[in-house]
């Protein structure tokens, strides 16, 4: 299976999306270290862990 890369735009949509959903109160799907709090932040460990549960639909 190959890993799919993404541009730096739809990295900035995927953290903001999942910020928001965080912000709103969704789970969160990980372990988070004691000094994390912000959302974005969240969301960006979410990212780099490939555990983000929102995908890109390409043409």
């Amino acid at each position: 299976m190959t890993e799919i890369e993404y541009t730096r735009y739809e990295k900035a949509r995927l953290i903001g999306a999942r910020a928001l959903q965080i912000k709103m109160g969704a789970p969160i799907l990980m372990k988070l270290p004691k000094d994390m709090k912000r959302p974005i932040d969240i969301a960006k460990l979410e990212l780099e862990r490939k555990i983000l549960p929102i995908t890109v639909k390409r043409k």
